[in-house]
């Protein structure tokens, strides 16, 4: 697979030319002052997809490795409490929270 590399000015003159070149198969990529910003693809193109063994509620706005905490007991247990209860365990671990850190003098 081949790919081109144009500026965003002459993207949009000749979009309909580069989404013909992508249906062929081709890449094309637009630059802006000198630097990749996106990439017109063929649709049945494989894109690079996120491995499947972080769970899908944890959103990561870059990729920055694995996540430190994994959710997915805290997510099955906050779903056996009702909200109520919920509520009740949120006020004291925040109770027991701002003693501890105001015991460290902080």
């Amino acid at each position: 697979m081949t790919a081109a590399a144009v500026g965003l000015f002459e993207a949009k003159t000749h979009l309909s030319e580069y989404v013909a070149r992508a249906e062929k198969g081709e890449e094309v990529i637009i630059m802006r002052h000198n630097k990749p910003v996106a990439k017109i693809v063929p649709l049945h193109a494989k894109g690079e997809v996120a491995p499947q063994d972080i769970p899908p509620f944890v959103q990561r706005t870059f990729d920055m490795g694995e996540p430190l905490v994994d959710l997915t007991k805290a997510n099955e247990y906050l779903s056996e409490l009702d909200v109520q209860e919920f509520l009740k365990l949120d006020a004291r671990l925040r109770a027991e929270w701002a003693l501890k850190t105001d015991g460290d003098g902080q």
